[in-house]
């Protein structure tokens, strides 16, 4: 009887270890479809046998890489156009400080207050006659006059003749003596942020810029975003540049608001079968190809990568994401991948081997073939 016993025990144990066996042998088989091991090349939107929609793959060759290119200039182009606007002359507004003389009548004068006296604190007002939040302003012998919305010159002309209710033939002169009305704003990446008075000079884009200091060494030329009456404009200086447009002819208006993005906040990941995953960040330009990102992630890692299977994740978390493919084992390739520009939140992904696949599953399964020869010895 204990023969019998033996015998039944050790047929045990081998079923247990059979089974174990076969479901490694399944586990290995199943790797091949396993998410995200391969990817397939569909060129159109198709469905699974589930029915679940499969995401579209676009293979990155030169004329996806020329048609994207024109989809973006086309797009820049009309964005810019709807910012490029003549000059207009300054008119007054609420807050604006004036000096007015009347020649030959020095006592006129004194009502803007003591000739050299400066301001006490920054944001006080120059000596001068101030408009008020009505856009009137008040002058001896001539009460208030409604000025928001003239030209210092329409003032003058205005004051001369309600002057000569008083005075025989007075000559006047009206000059801004502060700027206060109106202003911009200018956030982000530059060195000095903060509000620009708007003057007599129309305010450029690149006047902007220099005015608050220049871009920071961690600004993103590219992907600047001007807010103009509810509605933000996605700016591209390097795009600009490169078109030839003049960046001077973009002129601000009262109340825009300029931001700099960081490059930090641009950045594409970079993972998979790479030297060194990393959150890849745009140059200095504003610009990132798919070759300058891999470069930063320490290019391919020739044990373990599948240069065949290099993929860009665009929008992911969109309703329609994108998925780029680029068979990188060619030298042609490269030079595609140097053309291939990415957008900020981009996934580089760079997939492994057949050889590594097949090692990591079988180190999930080692743990419980381990286990299972364990039992079996142990059962014996």
């Amino acid at each position: 009887m204990e023969a019998v016993s033996n015998v039944l025990a050790k047929r045990s144990g081998m079923n247990r270890l059979l089974a174990v066996m076969l479901a490694a042998c399944a586990g290995l088989s199943g790797c091949a479809v396993a998410p995200g091991m391969k990817m397939s090349t569909p060129t159109a939107m198709s469905t699974s046998e589930t029915g679940t929609p499969l995401v579209p793959i676009a293979t990155i060759d030169a004329a996806l890489i020329a048609r994207m290119k024109d989809d973006l200039s086309r797009t820049s182009s009309n964005q810019i156009q709807s910012l490029l606007t003549s000059p207009e002359p300054y008119v007054l507004g609420k807050g604006d400080v004036l000096q007015i003389t009347v020649w030959d009548h020095p006592e006129l004068g004194l009502a803007q207050g003591p000739v050299g006296q400066a301001a006490t604190r920054p944001f006080d007002p120059v000596p001068g006659f101030v408009i008020d939040q009505d856009g009137n302003l008040d002058f001896p012998y001539v009460g208030l006059i409604h000025v928001e919305g003239l030209k210092p010159e329409q003032v003058q002309r205005s004051l001369a003749v309600a002057l000569t209710r008083v005075f025989i033939k007075p000559q006047v002169t009206v000059r801004i003596a502060s700027f206060r009305a109106k202003q911009v704003y200018v956030d982000g990446e530059v060195h000095v942020p903060g509000a620009l008075p708007l003057n007599d000079i129309p305010m450029t884009l690149y006047d902007a810029i220099n005015r608050a200091g220049g871009f920071a060494s961690t600004a993103d030329q590219s992907r600047m975003v001007l807010v103009r009456d509810g509605r933000a404009y996605p700016l591209d200086l390097t795009g600009m540049l490169e078109k030839g447009l003049n960046p001077a002819k973009i002129l601000l208006r009262n109340g825009d608001f300029l931001r700099v993005n960081a490059r930090d906040e641009n950045g594409v990941f970079v993972m998979g079968e790479v030297n060194k995953p990393v959150t890849a960040l745009p140059m200095k330009n504003g610009r990132l190809t798919l070759s300058e990102a891999i470069s930063q992630a320490g290019s391919l890692n020739n044990a373990t990568a599948d240069a065949s299977e290099v993929y860009v994740i665009r929008d992911s978390m969109s309703p329609a994401p994108q998925v780029f493919h680029l068979e990188a084992r060619s030298p042609v390739s490269m030079i595609l991948a140097n053309q291939f520009e990415l957008n900020p939140r981009d996934i580089v992904y760079v997939d492994g081997n057949g050889l590594v696949r097949f090692s990591r599953v079988l180190s999930l399964l080692l743990p419980a073939v381990n286990a299972a020869l364990t039992g079996a010895i142990v059962t014996k």
